[in-house]
């Protein structure tokens, strides 16, 4: 990553140069089609991946789950499956941290907040995020990373303040 900057990175390149180089593996990926149902109803173009990548893989050779929110889908907002993809990445590292397996969390986060076409959908997801988040700091630190300029807003800005240590780029 030393030949690009991070903030001008897609939300899967981000999370693929966070980890050791080939270990990269994504769960739940656009071919996955895993995306909200609630935005081709109201005219909306839906993300195959609902605008948030979940990716396991080790750094500095230790287990590690990166999670990274498109910005460029929507304002990065959260709607019900980017949230649910989220808290479930989260709680999975926690099970993992359970059975002995320290797997470590940065999130990547670059949002505007709820997704409003999916008001109290998202707002839910993000309540689940903020208890996983909670939930996983009894086990390791949860890193969050606001990078781009969209920043980290609505209920998401407390997910951030709910990370044990938060790195913000001066363009966020």
């Amino acid at each position: 990553m030393n030949d690009t900057r991070f903030i001008e990175l897609s939300a899967r390149e981000r999370a693929k140069g966070l980890l050791d180089a080939g270990t990269f593996r994504e769960l739940l990926g656009p071919f996955d089609f895993i995306m909200s149902p609630w935005l081709p109803p109201q005219g909306i173009v839906p993300q195959a991946d609902d605008d948030m990548v979940v990716a396991k893989g080790t750094i500095d050779g230790k287990p590690a789950v990166v999670i990274a929110i498109e910005g460029t889908f929507q304002g990065g907002s959260m709607g019900e499956v980017s949230g649910a993809k989220m808290a479930a990445a989260l709680e999975m590292a926690a099970e993992d941290n359970r059975k002995g397996i320290p797997t470590q969390a940065i999130l990547c986060l670059e949002t505007g907040g709820v997704r409003l076409q999916e008001a109290n959908l998202g707002l839910a997801a993000i309540a689940d995020i903020h208890a996983a988040i909670v939930d996983l700091r009894r086990y390791v630190p949860v890193i969050g990373i606001i990078a781009g300029t969209v920043g980290c807003f609505g209920g998401m800005s407390i997910a951030a303040a709910l990370c044990s240590y938060l790195i913000v780029t001066r363009e966020a």
